[in-house]
C-alpha cells in the first residue's frame, strides 16, 4: 500500500511540475511574440491612415506606405542579425541590425539615407556625439544614436504615447532609448496599437512590441515628410 501511495503522489507531482513547466512554455512564447495572434487594420479602430503627399520615386505610391513597404520587404527576407563592420557601409542582402531596416526602407522610397547622413554629418559634426569629431561613411549610417540626431533636425516629431493609437501611422520611424529602432506596420493589436517592423535578433522581423520592447522605454517617434525640406536636402538613390 505504501508503495501505491508514494507512486500515486510521484505521479501527481509529475504532472503538477509538467503543467508549470508547460504554463511556462506557453507564457514565455506568448510573451516573445512566438505564439501568431489575429492583427488588426486602422479600420477596424475608426482610424484614418494618413498617407504622404510626396512620392519621391515617383512610383504611383506614396512615400510613407513605400518606407513600411520597404521595411516589410526586408521583413520577409529574414537578413541573419550581422553588427559587424562592412567597408563601404552596407551589409550583405541576407544581413543585418535594426538600423539596416531603415535605410532599407527608405531605398524603397527613393531616397539614399546612407548619403543624406553622412553628408550630414560631414557638416555638422559637433551635433553627432556618437561620431566623436571621425565621421567614418562605413559605419555611422548604421548607429541609432545618429539616425536619432538625424531625424531629430530633418523629420517631424511626434508622440511618444502609444496609446494614442491614431498618432502612430504605418512608415514612422519609432526609437527605443538609443538602443534599437524599428518602422511602425500597418497592422495593429486589439487595442489598435500598432506592430513594429524590425530586426532584433529574434524569429520575428514583424510584431506586436511597440509596448513591450525589451531594450527600453519608447525615446523617439517620427515622420519624414519630404515635403517641409529643400530639394538640396534629399539624395535620390541610385541602383
Amino acid at each position: 500500500m505504501r508503495r501505491n501511495s508514494m507512486i500515486k503522489k510521484s505521479g501527481i507531482i509529475g504532472i503538477i511540475v509538467f503543467v508549470l513547466i508547460l504554463g511556462a512554455g506557453i507564457f514565455l512564447a506568448d510573451y516573445f511574440n512566438f505564439i501568431p495572434r489575429k492583427y488588426y487594420s486602422a479600420d477596424d479602430f475608426g482610424l484614418e491612415t494618413v498617407h504622404s503627399n510626396v512620392d519621391y520615386n515617383q512610383n504611383g505610391i506614396d512615400d510613407y506606405t513605400d518606407i513600411l513597404l520597404g521595411a516589410r520587404a526586408d521583413a520577409l527576407n529574414e537578413p541573419r542579425y550581422d553588427p559587424a563592420y562592412f567597408v563601404g557601409g552596407y551589409p550583405p542582402d541576407d544581413a543585418g541590425v535594426c538600423t539596416d531596416v531603415i535605410w532599407r526602407a527608405f531605398r524603397e522610397a527613393g531616397y539614399n539615407l546612407k548619403d543624406m547622413i553622412d553628408r550630414d554629418i560631414r557638416s555638422n559634426t559637433e551635433k553627432y556625439p556618437r561620431v566623436e569629431g571621425k565621421p567614418d561613411p562605413n559605419i555611422d549610417f548604421r548607429r541609432v544614436p545618429n539616425l536619432i540626431v538625424f531625424f531629430e533636425r530633418y523629420a517631424v516629431s511626434l508622440t511618444l504615447d502609444p496609446e494614442e493609437i491614431g498618432e502612430w501611422q504605418p512608415g514612422d520611424i519609432v526609437i527605443f532609448d538609443t538602443t534599437h529602432i524599428a518602422v511602425i506596420s500597418d497592422r495593429r493589436n486589439r487595442k489598435g496599437i500598432p506592430h513594429i517592423i524590425h530586426n532584433s535578433s529574434l524569429p520575428y522581423y514583424e510584431e506586436d512590441a511597440l509596448t513591450m520592447w525589451r531594450t527600453g522605454e519608447i525615446s523617439g517617434h517620427f515622420r519624414f515628410d519630404a515635403s517641409r525640406l529643400d530639394e538640396s536636402d534629399l539624395i535620390k538613390w541610385q541602383d
